[in-house]
This record gives structure tokens, C-alpha cells and sequence, in this order.
């Protein structure tokens, strides 16, 4: 299979280059994806030095701090348009474990969409304050009741898509971020028939840097799962 693992960056020059070592010692013939929004402290830079010779490792290097989900929908319709038939994606802090991915690579072989959940097999979470640690268990409880959507942990970002799923959501539409983007995506393979499945994986808040959480993207995620309801029950059922 043609892979490529997508991962979108800001100010993550701390991270950056030890992850991408860490991707490949797991999945060596993967390419890498780093979609960078702009970051003032070279990330993009020292990217752009590590794939001298290196075939495997691309760029895309936005304009200015443009979001996660837009970050993302731009890796995907580079995937896409260049034939790679495993899309990837996670977070260059760390927060996912680069050894997950072989477990990946081996649950997309009979499904569609591959999450790495941090609430299917109990509470998988390092790090976190009980506080955060309660509003995202909620949230997916919150988001399973509204859209009747099967999925334990909606809001993570440790996912694998084959690419006819990407083919079949009109990326140019999502406008979401954060949270919202991680539901609206696994909602929309969900409703597209996407055979959709969770590994488990332990989530260890971020090892350097600092994190991009906000009110705002709570918030987004809250609105979200009612519009995606609305726009489930004026379409009369279909898919």
C-alpha cells in the first residue's frame, strides 16, 4: 500500500524532526506529510532541510495559523491528487505514540477508517487534568447521543482513512476545526458506509511545546454535532 502520514504543525520545532525519525524507524517506506502553518520558530525550515535527499518527507507551508482542520483537509487533497491509498494522520507532539502506527497499517486491511480511541477499552489518558480529562469523556458521550454515530472516541485525531473514503467527502466544505473536525470527519465516512474501526491507544498529553486547546474550539464542537443531526434529518434518511 502507498502511504503517507499527514501532520500538521505550529511552532513545533522542539518535536518535529524526532518524530518524523520515529514515523519511519515504524513504517519505513511511509512518505510524511508535514503541513505547516506558518511557524515563527522554523519548523518548517528544518523540515525543509531534512527531506534534502530524502524522497519520503513533503511540505506544504500555509500562509499564516490557519487552523487544524483546514491543515488537514490540505494534506488530504495532496494525498489524494499524488494516489496514496493509506492516509494518516496525528499530531507531531507526541501525544500519539509513533509505535501505534504498525497496529494501524494492520486494522485498515478489513476496514475504511481506523480511529485510535482513547475510550474504547476503559480511560486511556496520561497527563491530563481531571477537568479536561471529564469534558472530552463528555463530549463523546454528548456526541454519540445527538448523532447515533457508534464511535467511542469521536474527538481524537490518531486516525487512518483509505482513500476512497476521503473521495467521497467534499473536503473543500470543512470548515471546522479542532474538535468539530475530528467529529464531522468520522460522521461523514460513518454516513458514507465506511467500515469504521477502533483500536485502542494511550494518550499522553504533550512532551514539549504548547498546546492549541481553547474554549472556542469546546464550543465549535458543541454546535457541530446538532448541525450535523439537522442536516442528517432534512436529508430523509440518506446517506
Amino acid at each position: 500500500m502507498k502511504r503517507i502520514v499527514c501532520i500538521p504543525t505550529y511552532n513545533e520545532i522542539e518535536n518535529i524532526e524526532r518524530m518524523i525519525s520515529a514515523v519511519h524507524s515504524v513504517l519505513p517506506e511511509a512518505h510524511i506529510l508535514v503541513i505547516d502553518d506558518g511557524s515563527p520558530d522554523g519548523t518548517s525550515d528544518c523540515v525543509k532541510g531534512l527531506s534534502v535527499g530524502d524522497d519520503r518527507l513533503h511540505l506544504i507551508v500555509r500562509a499564516g495559523k490557519l487552523g487544524l482542520g483546514t491543515a488537514y483537509c490540505a494534506g488530504f487533497a495532496y494525498a489524494l491528487e499524488r494516489g496514496y491509498e493509506e492516509i494518516y494522520q496525528m499530531d507531531a507532539d507526541f501525544s500519539h505514540d509513533p509505535n501505534d502506527l504498525k497496529r494501524f497499517a494492520e486494522a485498515i486491511l478489513d476496514a475504511d477508517l481506523v480511529i485510535g480511541s482513547r475510550y474504547v477499552s476503559g480511560v486511556n489518558v496520561i497527563n491530563w487534568p481531571m477537568s479536561r480529562l471529564l469534558l472530552s469523556w463528555f463530549a463523546n458521550l454528548y456526541t454519540r447521543v445527538i448523532t447515533g454515530m457508534p464511535v467511542a472516541d469521536a474527538t481524537g485525531g490518531f486516525k487512518c482513512f483509505r482513500a476512497q473514503v476521503l473521495q467521497k467527502i467534499d473536503l473543500s466544505s470543512i470548515k471546522s476545526n479542532g474538535y468539530a473536525f475530528q467529529i464531522e470527519m468520522n460522521y461523514k465516512a460513518w454516513r458514507s458506509l465506511a467500515r469504521v474501526k477502533e483500536i485502542p491507544i494511550i494518550f499522553t498529553d504533550r512532551v514539549s511545546g504548547v498546546s492549541k486547546m481553547s474554549k472556542n474550539i469546546v464550543y465549535e464542537a458543541a454546535f457541530l454535532v446538532w448541525k450535523l443531526k439537522l442536516m442528517t434529518l432534512f436529508s430523509f434518511g440518506k446517506k
